[in-house]
């Protein structure tokens, strides 16, 4: 592990179309190495996961005076939450809400940072340590089931419940153009099934789900972008395989 880097060299940044920027954290192990979307909106902008919380991710987000900003949480794993205590307006999956507001360990994999060998290939300030480590409680201040939905003023997010990786994953389906928040229900990468809270009977009818949802783009909570094509594949193959 090297000496630590500037905040602002923490995380990388890709413009992706419609105006949503795609933040990761490359100095992160791959395991734990998430996605996080910021789409701009008429009436406010969306922030859709806040990665481990290493570094200020508030701070990195284009400013958009006058304008909310909401924070969601696709579950409540550490690679998903770690900032949410930044942002004002913060909203996740009813099915865990009430664990926001103390961050349980059992619940958020909180010690999964301090038990890879090599978590960080740098350090996100001079003198952390892994063992410091904590989630920082982030009470939500709305709750998402399925069917709600989350208005941007010029989108509108269906929320589709999508258990088995956990039994609180959430994704955000815009129906007019297809774009699909899937968080870690699916992505383009090694899907995980074998946590403690995992599902694999509930992952495989929510691999069914999948295959139907009216999707065109998938931002999954892990790996590269990818079409509806490549989607139905990755749901296919767990299929075949569980």
């Amino acid at each position: 592990m090297t000496n630590a880097i500037p905040p602002s060299g923490w995380f990388s940044r890709t413009d992706l179309p419609g105006g949503i920027v795609w933040y990761s954290e490359p100095h992160v192990h791959p395991y734990l190495r998430a996605n996080m979307y910021f789409l701009p909106g008429r009436d406010c902008d969306l922030i859709v996961d806040t990665g481990m919380g290493l570094v200020n991710l508030r701070a990195a987000l284009p400013e958009t005076p006058g304008k909310p900003l909401v924070a969601v949480a696709t579950h409540i794993h550490l690679d998903h939450v770690g900032s949410l205590h930044e942002f004002q307006h913060r909203v996740g999956p009813r099915a865990s809400g009430a664990d926001f507001a103390t961050m349980p360990p059992a619940k958020t994999y909180e010690s999964a940072l301090r038990e890879l060998a090599d978590p960080l290939a740098v350090l996100p300030r001079e003198g952390f340590s892994v063992e410091e480590y904590r989630i920082e409680p982030a009470p939500l201040t709305g709750l998402l089931s399925e069917g709600d939905r989350l208005d941007t003023g010029d989108r509108s997010f269906r929320v589709v419940e999508l258990p088995g990786h956990s039994p609180d994953s959430i994704g955000l389906l815009d129906e007019e153009d297809g774009l699909f928040f899937s968080g870690d229900a699916i992505y383009d990468d090694t899907l995980i099934d074998d946590l403690p809270d995992s599902n694999r009977m509930v992952y495989r009818e929510t691999m069914r789900r999948i295959l139907d949802l009216p999707v065109d783009r998938v931002l999954g909570g892990h790996g590269e972008p990818f079409d509806a094509e490549r989607m139905r594949e990755i749901a296919r193959d767990y299929l075949r395989k569980v």
